[in-house]
């Protein structure tokens, strides 16, 4: 494994700034990084993909509390995988209720622009409201409210 890796060029390969990675490391987020003689940080290719996993665990919502606590599992070894699996297992459960309630927003959202394109389009207001629209594609059965698909059938003239 590569170990002399300089921040530069971590941040370029990662897409993050030398104060972000600088940022995460002051707050406990990268475990073992080490000074070459000079004094200057070195990383290894172990660091680029823990800079990844803990961008990607905060873009899903984890608290940095949380990440330094798995940071220090992860410091601690295999004694503690459960910990580790248990505490990424609660996280995961989190974020699919998120994905759940963003997608649930998200049909809501699109059965709002199609009820606008409507409006638009024939110029009155359309008698099934944007929550009916949603609830009708729900007891249906589909996946998501699809405005384009509608609008571009209703400016057809298809029915």
């Amino acid at each position: 494994m590569r170990q002399d890796l300089h921040i530069g060029e971590v941040a370029s390969r990662t897409g993050r700034s030398i104060h972000t990675i600088r940022w995460y490391e002051s707050q406990g987020l990268i475990p073992g990084v080490v000074r070459d003689k000079g004094g200057r940080r070195t990383y290894s290719e172990y660091h680029v993909g823990w800079l990844d996993l803990m961008e990607r665990l905060r873009c899903t919502g984890m608290s940095i509390t949380q990440m330094r606590e798995y940071t220090e599992l992860v410091k601690q070894g295999g004694a503690t995988l459960e910990q580790r699996r248990a505490l990424l297992g609660k996280h995961q459960a989190s974020v699919r209720d998120n994905i759940t309630r963003w997608t649930e927003a998200l049909a809501l959202i699109g059965a709002k622009i199609e009820f606008y394109d409507e409006w638009v389009t024939n110029g009155e207001r359309p008698a099934v409201t944007p929550q009916a629209r949603v609830s009708r594609a729900k007891n249906a059965g589909t996946a998501a409210v699809r405005p384009r698909a509608a609008a571009a059938r209703s400016k057809d003239g298809a029915a």
